[in-house]
C-alpha cells in the first residue's frame, strides 16, 4: 500500500516526515518497505515572472521573454509556448538546472534560431506534473521572483510503502494510516471539508430491491452482496480532473482519467470503499441487478478481454447483459466518458471469500478486488458514499433529486467482545490500568464501556480481524509500544509436553553439525521454487512462477545460496540445511513429505592463517576436493542415519549411504556439482541425506516402595588389575531382584593392605516388593555376592 506523506498531513492537520513517519508506522503498525521521495528533482526550478514578451526576429513561433528570475538583471529566454504573457508568473529552469527525465543532463545555455536563450520555461509535461506540453504552466502564487519552485508549490511530498498484511484492511487507505499515527502523535483525524451544497437525505432502506430515481434495484445474491447501495446524480459534466484530484492521485501512482472517476478513486484511496460510477444512458432498463453469472456467461472487461464467467461468480447487471464482474473489474459497455450527463453511483460489500475465488479463478486482479476480498467496513458504507456524491457534485457539477437507496436484507449491529483487565495483565506479564487500555482502544476507534470486572468493547466495522478477547489484548500490546515492556527473562513455569521427536532429531543433527569443527553454518532456504525434479509438487496458487512447486530435494535451494555467495565474492562456502522436503502422493491423496539433511561445499580445506605466508598469498590455501567430501559425507551418515553404510557410487561419481540389511536401500548420496561459477571458483560439492528421526524413550510408572530397605556396607579389597566397575558387575549380577541399589562410599589405599592391593566399599540397599526381608534373607544375598566375586575376580572381604 502507498500512501503520501502529504494526504496524510492534510488528515492530521500537522505537518510529518517521511521518515518518522516510518519509524512511528513500523513500531506499532506495519512494516514500511521504503520512503520514496517525490519531485525532489524540481529543487533547481524557481519561480519566474515574464516582463516582457515580443516576437523572435528568426521565427514565427517563437517568443523572446525578458524573464525576472530573482537575480537582478532580467534574463532573455526563447519560449515556443503560445500562451506566455507579460506579468505571468512561470516555473523557470536556469542554466545548469537538471529536469525530470533527462538523465541527469544539465541544462544549458544555447542558441535557438541565433538568439541565445538563458534557461527555459516550463510546462507541466517538463516538470512531471501532468501531461500537457502545448503551453508552459502558469502558478498562482504570491512568491517573488527566485523563489525555489518546491517551497512556493507544495508538490514535493514522500512515498511511504506499507507491507500491510492480509487481517490489517484498514490500513489500505489514508484515513486508516492516519488513525493509527494519531495515537502516537497525539491528535485527531479529521476529513478535508470539500466545497460542495449541502449533502442530500439519509439513505432509502429496502430489504432486496427498490428504485431510485427513476433506475430499478433488484439484489438477487445477497449472499454475495450482502449490503449494497445506489445513488443517482444527474446534470454532472464530465471534464479533465482539477489539479488538486489529480495530485492526489498521482502521489500514491494513479493516474487522472476524469472528474467522475479520479473521484471515485479518491474515495478508495481515502477510506476504503470501493466505487463505481455507470453512465446512466448505457444502462438498459434503466435498471441494476445483482445476481449471479450464468454457466458460460461472458463479459469483456476494462482491459478488452473476453472472459467466462461461472455461477459461482457474483455479477452486476443492467436489464439485459453483465456490466461489471462484481468486486473485480468493470467493462466498458457502462464506463463513464464525455457525453455522460447523468451518474449511477455504486457503492457495495461483497463477500470476501467469493470476491477471492473470482480474482483467482479470472486471473485478474485491481485495486478493488484487492481490498474486497480483504474486507471493507460494511457499516461505513453510508458515510463513504455520502463524501463520494460530495466529491463528485464539487468537481463535476449536478443534483441528487432522490435519497440513496440501501437494500441491507439482514442489518448487522457492531459487534462487542468482552475484556477482562486481569487477564490482560495475565497475558502480557504486567499490568496495565483500565484507565490506560481504554485510553488506547478509544484512540483507534474502540468504544469502551465498563461492565463490573470487565470491559465490553464495541469493535468499530473496519476491524474485522478482531473476534476475541485476546485480539483486544493483542491491540493493547501493540499500541502501548511493545519496547515498553521488560525484556528480562522471569519466572515461568516449564511445559509438560514432550517435544516433538522430530525436533528433538533435529536439534540433535543440527548441534552436532554446528558442534564438529567442520565451519559449517546452517540455512534456511524457502520450501518453494522451481520444479527441481519429477517428483516436484505444484503450488495450486503460487506467488510468482519461480516458486511454483514445493522443493523435492535440499540441494537446489542451497546451490542457488552459494552462487549468490558467489555473487558477492565469497569463494568459501560451508552450509548445510535440515528441512522437510515434499514428494508426489497418488491422486487425492497430500504430498508425502521426508525430513532431509544437505550439505554444501566449496572454497579452501582450511582457514587463512598468519603460517600459510603472506595474506596476499591466498593461492596457496588448498581447496577442497573429493576425499574432504567424503569426510563430511561419513559425519552426515553418522548423526542422520547411522545404521547405514558409505559405500562407493555405482558410477563411481561420488558415494552413496545404504542400509546395512538385505534391502541395502540407499538414504543418500554426496557427489560433486555443477553451477554457474565464476572463473575463480574453486570445485562445488554437496551431499544430501534422509534423516531417520529417533524415538524417545518410554517413561514407566513405578510406585513408591511399602516395604523397609535393609542397608548393609560391604568392604572388599581388590588387587591389582580389578577395577571397582568390574566388581560392581558381579555384585549386581548376583544380588539379583532383592538387590535394589549399589553405591560406591569410599577407597582406601594404605597401611593395613597388602601391597598393590586397595579397599573398597559399597552400600547395598535390599528391598523385597511383597514383604519384609529377613535377616537370613539378606545374609544369603550377601554371602552369595561375596563368593562369586572371590571366585571370578580374587577379591576379599576386608577384615577389621
Amino acid at each position: 500500500m502507498i500512501v503520501s506523506r502529504r494526504w496524510l498531513e492534510t488528515l492530521l492537520s500537522r505537518s510529518l516526515e517521511g521518515k518518522d513517519v516510518a519509524d512511528r508506522l513500523a513500531r506499532q503498525v506495519a512494516p514500511v518497505d521504503a520512503v520514496v521521495p517525490i519531485h525532489q528533482d524540481l529543487r533547481d526550478v524557481l519561480i519566474a515572472r515574464v516582463l516582457e514578451v515580443k516576437q523572435h526576429p528568426n521565427a514565427d513561433r517563437l517568443s523572446l521573454c525578458q524573464v525576472d528570475a530573482g537575480g537582478g538583471a532580467a534574463l532573455e529566454v526563447v519560449c515556443g509556448a503560445p500562451n506566455v504573457q507579460a506579468g505571468k508568473t512561470y516555473p523557470f529552469a536556469p542554466v545548469g538546472a537538471t529536469l525530470p527525465g533527462g538523465g541527469g543532463l544539465k541544462l544549458e545555455r544555447r542558441k535557438i534560431r541565433g538568439v541565445e536563450s538563458n534557461g527555459m520555461l516550463c510546462s507541466a509535461k517538463e516538470l512531471g506534473l501532468g501531461v500537457d506540453h502545448a503551453g508552459i504552466l502558469e502558478l498562482d502564487t504570491q512568491a517573488p521572483p527566485g523563489t525555489p519552485f518546491l517551497e512556493a508549490i507544495p508538490v514535493a511530498d514522500d512515498q511511504i510503502v506499507i507491507d500491510v498484511s492480509a487481517n490489517r484492511p484498514d490500513l489500505l487507505c489514508h484515513k486508516g494510516v492516519a488513525r493509527e499515527l494519531a495515537v502516537s502523535l497525539g491528535g485527531t483525524v479529521k476529513l478535508p471539508p470539500l466545497p460542495t451544497p449541502p449533502p442530500p437525505k439519509a439513505p432509502v432502506r429496502g430489504k432486496d430491491r427498490g428504485a431510485v430515481d427513476g433506475v430499478e434495484v433488484r439484489v438477487e445474491d445477497p449472499e454475495g452482496a450482502p449490503r449494497y447501495m445506489i445513488a443517482v446524480i444527474r446534470g454532472v459534466k464530465v471534464q479533465p480532473t482539477p489539479a488538486w484530484l489529480a495530485n492526489r492521485l498521482q502521489s500514491v501512482g494513479q493516474r487522472s482519467i476524469n472528474n467522475i472517476v479520479d473521484a471515485t478513486n479518491y474515495i478508495l484511496f481515502e477510506v476504503n470503499q470501493p466505487l463505481h460510477a455507470f453512465d446512466l444512458a448505457r444502462l438498459r432498463g434503466p435498471a441494476v441487478v445483482v445476481r449471479r453469472a450464468k454457466p458460460s456467461e461472458k463479459i469483456v472487461t476494462l482491459d478488452g478481454v473476453e472472459r467466462k464467467l461461472t455461477p459461482e461468480m457474483t455479477v452486476i447487471c443492467d436489464a439485459e447483459r453483465p456490466t461489471i464482474v462484481a468486486g473485480v473489474m468493470g467493462s466498458a459497455e457502462s464506463e463513464v466518458s464525455e457525453s455522460t450527463t447523468d451518474v449511477v453511483l455504486e457503492a457495495a460489500y461483497f463477500q470476501p471469500t467469493r470476491i477471492r475465488r473470482t480474482r483467482r479463478a479470472l486471473g485478474v486482479s485491481s485495486e478493488s478486488s484487492y481490498r474486497f476480498e480483504r474486507g471493507i467496513d460494511m457499516l461505513g458504507m453510508p458515510e463513504a458514499l455520502g463524501r463520494a456524491i460530495d466529491l463528485i457534485r464539487a468537481v463535476a457539477g449536478g443534483e441528487i433529486r432522490e435519497a440513496p437507496l440501501d437494500i441491507w436484507p439482514e442489518p448487522q449491529q457492531p459487534r462487542s467482545v468482552f475484556l477482562r483487565e486481569a487477564r490482560v495483565a495475565h497475558l502480557l506479564g504486567v499490568p496495565v490500568p483500565r484507565k490506560e487500555i481504554e485510553r488506547l482502544l478509544s484512540a483507534v476507534g474502540f468504544v469502551v464501556a465498563p461492565r463490573e470486572e470487565r470491559m465490553a468493547v464495541q469493535v468499530p466495522g473496519w476491524r474485522p480481524d478482531v473476534t476475541r478477547e485476546v485480539d483486544l489484548i493483542e491491540e493493547v500490546a501493540r499500541l502501548k509500544g511493545y519496547d515498553t515492556f521488560p525484556d528480562e527473562l522471569r519466572p515461568y513455569r516449564p511445559t509438560t509436553v514432550p517435544e516433538a521427536p522430530s525436533e528433538i532429531t533435529l536439534h540433535h543433527v543440527r548441534e552436532h553439525l554446528v558442534r564438529s569443527g567442520s565451519g559449517l553454518l546452517e540455512a534456511r532456504t524457502l520450501p518453494l521454487g522451481p520444479a527441481d525434479g519429477p517428483d516436484a509438487v505444484p503450488v495450486q496458487n503460487p506467488l510468482s512462477a519461480e516458486e511454483a512447486h514445493l522443493r523435492s530435494r535440499l540441494l537446489p535451494g542451497l546451490l542457488r545460496r552459494v552462487e549468490h555467495n558467489w555473487s558477492v565474492g565469497e569463494r568459501d562456502v560451508r552450509l548445510f540445511e535440515v528441512g522437510t522436503v515434499f514428494k508426489k502422493a497418488p491422486a487425492g491423496a497430500r504430498p508425502e513429505e521426508e525430513l532431509h539433511l544437505g550439505i554444501v561445499l566449496t572454497g579452501a580445506r582450511h582457514p587463512q592463517h598468519w603460517s600459510d605466508g603472506a595474506s596476499g598469498e591466498r593461492a596457496k590455501l588448498p581447496d577442497m576436493d573429493i576425499w574432504d567430501l567424503k569426510q563430511h559425507f561419513e559425519l552426515a551418515v553418522g548423526v542422520a542415519a547411522p545404521f547405514c553404510a558409505v559405500q562407493p557410487a555405482p558410477d563411481g561419481a561420488g558415494w552413496v549411504a545404504a542400509k546395512e540389511d538385505a534391502t541395502g536401500e540407499v538414504w543418500g548420496a554426496a557427489t560433486p556439482l555443477e553451477a554457474d561459477a565464476p572463473k575463480w571458483a574453486a570445485p562445488l560439492y554437496g551431499l544430501e541425506i534422509k534423516i531417520a528421526v529417533g524415538q524417545p524413550a518410554l517413561f514407566r510408572y513405578q510406585p513408591l516402595p511399602t516395604q523397609p530397605p535393609v542397608v548393609r556396607d560391604l568392604s572388599l579389597v581388590l588387587p591389582a588389575g580389578v577395577t571397582a566397575a568390574a566388581v560392581a558387575d558381579v555384585l549386581r549380577r548376583e544380588g539379583g531382584s532383592l538387590l535394589e541399589r549399589l553405591e560406591m562410599l569410599d577407597e582406601y589405599r594404605g597401611p593395613g593392605l597388602p601391597a598393590a592391593t586397595r579397599g573398597v566399599t559399597w552400600r547395598c540397599t535390599f528391598r523385597a516388593p511383597d514383604r519384609t526381608l529377613t535377616e537370613q534373607e539378606t545374609n544369603a544375598a550377601l554371602d552369595k555376592m561375596l563368593r562369586a566375586a572371590e571366585a571370578t575376580l580374587d577379591v576379599r572381604r576386608r577384615s577389621a
